[in-house]
């Protein structure tokens, strides 16, 4: 399974040892208040690396936690995976932070290393991102990556902020 490295983070597939960080976390009613619109219990975070450890045994992609190198907590999670979690789909990044650790950069340092996996590693040929459309945190994160607007459209069960790059778009703002 891949680790990545930012300048202050360091990404490591979601497992078990991740549990408190990302419980901790996830029950937090402003994280979860744009993601599920309420907060995880212990026990759906562990349901949910469950489900995590699956897909990386199946696809060898999926969520990451966020560890930081200062303190050495997790301070949130992102993923590369498929928009309704289905193969046929293009690829999808997404993050989540904790609360104490909005406003830092950390979204966009972790959304970047992220995408370049996506697009060096997967070859993927673009990658979305979607959002509630109140979110406008995470919509500025996608705008910041270098992604596009394409529309409002239905993912997760609800109308979701959808935005776009192109893996030739990528390239040229690495250039």
């Amino acid at each position: 399974m891949t680790i990545l490295h930012t300048a202050r983070l360091r990404l490591e597939p979601m497992s078990d040892a991740h549990l408190d960080g990302l419980a901790e976390m996830n029950a937090d009613p402003e994280v979860a208040r744009y993601i599920s619109g309420k907060p995880e219990t212990r026990e759906d975070t562990q349901s949910a690396i469950e489900r995590v450890k699956a897909k990386w045994a199946e696809w060898g992609y999926s969520w990451w936690s966020f560890i930081e190198l200062e303190s050495g907590l997790v301070v949130g999670a992102g993923c590369v995976q498929h928009l309704g979690k289905d193969k046929a789909n293009p690829h999808e990044l997404g993050w989540r932070l904790r609360r104490d650790r909005w406003g830092r950069g950390y979204a966009i340092e972790a959304a970047l290393e992220m995408a370049r996996f996506a697009f060096e590693d997967l070859h993927a040929p673009l990658v979305q991102a979607v959002c509630v459309p109140a979110n406008t945190a995470s919509s500025a994160v996608m705008l910041k990556l270098g992604m596009h607007y394409v529309g409002l459209q239905t993912w997760y069960e609800q109308e979701m902020a959808t935005y776009e790059l192109q893996a030739a778009a990528w390239r040229a703002q690495r250039a």
